[in-house]
């Protein structure tokens, strides 16, 4: 009997202690495996949205973009432009004083051939232009064409074989999303430096009233005197902007910078390299932003989208039939909430097409298709 006793308490302490290493086991593996999850997390939450692989660095990015951007040298004529006293300034590295002056901005190689997009206040009155390409090589360029309501311009060097960016869809670009600013701020060549897209459509009034083209990506990427005309690409590489201007009360970056989406900058330069400049299509009317206090003016239920206050003798808008007062929201298929936006599209589109309007007329959404003529004596 008390062998049998023995052997039952014997039974149920192994038990017990098979149990119990079992348990410490079980939580020990539990937490290792927590861990490996938590990390895999970790690393699965800053992968760019466009993939579920790459790892969490701008490594690849930077190496395709930085040999597509080059140093620009413009000799200038002339007393070096100066917008420092202004909160928006062109980030164009100049040594003023004197002329001529010697300015220092970026560029973007756009055909292997030896075409180079930059800004026009870049090459703007130069009379001497030199490209050192990102291996150090040195050509003289000339001028292609520019257009100052874009602040585009187009330069060419005598070369072959050369690197051109691969080219993004600045439409597709999200706020919120990793983006490089890649250039030659304060002449140190290829410099990559990294933000976010904090907004698009942004109109900062820069380049004038009127028949200038603003619509850019911001981002807080550092931009800095010297960036001018260099590129803001995507996580990937691809371009998605021309940076172009800082807000600033200094003359370097304090948070904000200014590119010209790339989709914008693909029709401009396309008629530039072709026509020698950009011919730029137009509505012929004049708008305003549309918000509440407008709104409650028109009879209207809606607080965005672009007002025409006048129309164009003779212009696209009127012989389509728009009226005053028609309040645009949307154009081929995309909706339009500011001015900015409407322009961007229109300014996208070539001489000779047909844009469809979605336009509400006493608040009553209507179709409007319009066939855009040349803006002349720009």
């Amino acid at each position: 009997m008390k062998q049998w006793i023995a052997l039952v308490f014997s039974g149920v302490l192994g038990g017990v202690i098979t149990l119990t290493g079992s348990h410490f086991l079980n939580r020990e593996n539990d937490a290792e495996t927590l861990k490996t999850e938590a990390v895999a997390y970790t690393r699965a939450v800053n992968l760019p949205s466009w993939s579920s692989s790459v790892p969490f660095d701008f490594v690849q990015a930077a190496q395709k973009a930085t040999p597509s951007v080059v140093n620009i040298t413009a000799k200038i004529a002339r007393t070096a432009r100066s917008n420092q006293d202004d909160f928006f300034f062109f980030p164009f590295g100049g040594r003023g004083g004197g002329a001529p002056a010697e300015g220092s901005g970026s560029g973007v190689i756009y055909s292997e051939n030896g075409y180079i997009i930059t800004n026009n206040h870049v090459v703007e009155g130069a009379n001497e232009l030199e490209v050192t390409l990102s291996d150090n090589r040195k050509f003289k360029a000339t001028l292609v064409g520019t257009d100052k309501r874009t602040d585009l311009a187009v330069i060419k060097i005598d070369a072959t074989g050369l690197t051109p960016t691969e080219v993004g869809n600045s439409d597709e670009a999200r706020i919120g999303e990793w983006a490089l600013a890649v250039g030659n701020p304060f002449e140190l060549t290829s410099t990559v430096t990294a933000g976010i897209i904090s907004a698009k459509g942004r109109n900062i009034d820069l380049l004038g009233k009127g028949a200038a083209i603003e619509s850019f990506i911001q981002t807080d990427a550092a931009v800095n005197p010297g960036n001018s005309g260099g590129a803001l690409v995507d996580a990937q590489g691809k371009l998605i902007g021309i940076n172009t201007a800082i807000a600033t009360r200094t003359g370097s970056f304090q948070g904000y910078s200014f590119a010209i989406p790339v989709n914008l900058v693909r029709r401009v330069v396309d008629d530039i390299i072709s026509y020698g400049d950009y011919k730029r299509p137009y509505l012929g009317v004049g708008i305003q932003d549309l918000d509440s206090e407008f709104a409650k003016e028109l009879n209207v239920d809606i607080s965005q989208g672009v007002v025409i206050e006048s129309l164009e003798e003779g212009g696209s808008a009127q012989y389509a039939g728009l009226q005053v007062n028609d309040v645009i929201v949307g154009i081929d298929g995309r909706e339009v909430k500011s001015i900015p936006e409407l322009q961007e599209v229109v300014g996208r589109a070539k001489v000779g097409d047909t844009v469809n309007l979605k336009v509400l007329r006493k608040n009553k959404p209507i179709t409007v298709s319009v066939k855009l003529r040349e803006q002349k004596n720009q």
